[in-house]
């Protein structure tokens, strides 16, 4: 059996370079696989075959910071509106119409702000771990969720998360405890170890509370699908429960039992199953009540 065509392509927005992995059958529905940190396109190497074997076609970008020809320095140049621009500047680039998104983590954060700012683009939203972004915010102010969260400060820091991550096992320690098994972890931070890419990666923190919300851009209306794990160390229920207040389209959540935050690595055959009866427009559930 031949290995599939990896097409390693790039896009330029606003004078910075973009490599995006180019798979399945080029004449195929398009997915954008989008991932967080501290991961790259690569996180999606168990489950893009099996979208392809669907008939997708997969375009899985290393996003802002991950990228070698896309490392800004300053934090200012990943606020959100600039890492939705650069997925929306892939699928223009792409010219194949409208397109299903898949984000996971912070690729989730941008999911999401992509479908409700450019609905026309999509065909449908999938986001995996990570809530619709106002229902994260609110369960951070009335849940336990700012407790899981504690690692969104310590990353304000300058220079020391670098240096941890970089220069101790610590990091290591910490993505094993959370679920990720030990291979996984070693390959996320050996390529988070490249010039310039462990700031750019934790830049998308530092500039978290750049975030304006804007009220014309809340709203979801494409087919939407949230996966949550319940083994979930970083992001608990509350976000999820209340993500149904921000969707108006059809809306269907599941639960994967006994998985880790890693839903990519660690569950792929499941996450696949989802996508397929999503990605064909099944039958949805009613929409649940927070």
């Amino acid at each position: 059996m031949t290995a599939p065509e990896v097409r390693i392509r790039t896009y330029i927005r606003s004078g910075l370079s973009f490599d995006v992995r180019d798979e399945g059958p080029l004449d195929g529905p398009v997915v954008v696989l989008l991932h967080g940190f501290p991961q790259d396109s690569t996180s999606w190497d168990r489950l893009a075959p099996m979208l392809h074997a669907r008939g997708y076609r997969t375009l899985a970008p290393d996003q802002r910071g991950y990228s070698p020809g896309a490392r800004p320095k300053w934090r200012w140049a990943y606020r959100g509106s600039e890492l939705v621009a650069d997925i929306v500047a892939l699928i223009d680039a792409a010219g194949l119409g409208t397109v299903h998104v898949v984000g996971h983590d912070w690729g989730a954060a941008v999911a999401w702000q992509i479908a409700a700012q450019r609905p026309d683009m999509l065909r449908t939203l999938t986001a995996v771990s990570v809530p619709h972004p106002l229902a994260f915010a609110r369960a951070m102010l009335t849940s336990s969720q700012v407790v899981k969260s504690w690692y969104m400060a310590a990353f304000q820091l300058p220079i020391l998360p670098e240096w941890v991550l970089a220069r101790t096992s610590l990091g290591h320690k910490a993505l094993v405890a959370s679920g990720q098994k030990p291979d996984y972890a070693q390959r996320d931070l050996d390529a988070m170890r490249a010039p310039g890419r462990l700031r750019g990666g934790l830049n998308w923190y530092r500039a978290l509370w750049m975030v304006k919300p804007d009220g014309r851009s809340t709203r979801i209306s494409v087919p939407t699908l949230h996966i949550w794990s319940d083994g979930d160390s970083a992001i608990g229920p509350n976000g999820a429960q209340l993500t149904p207040n921000f969707v108006d389209g059809p809306y269907r959540f599941e639960v994967l039992r006994g998985v880790s935050h890693w839903i990519p690595d660690e569950a792929p055959e499941e996450l696949d199953r989802l996508l397929a009866e999503h990605l064909r427009g099944d039958r949805y559930r009613p929409t649940p009540q927070s």
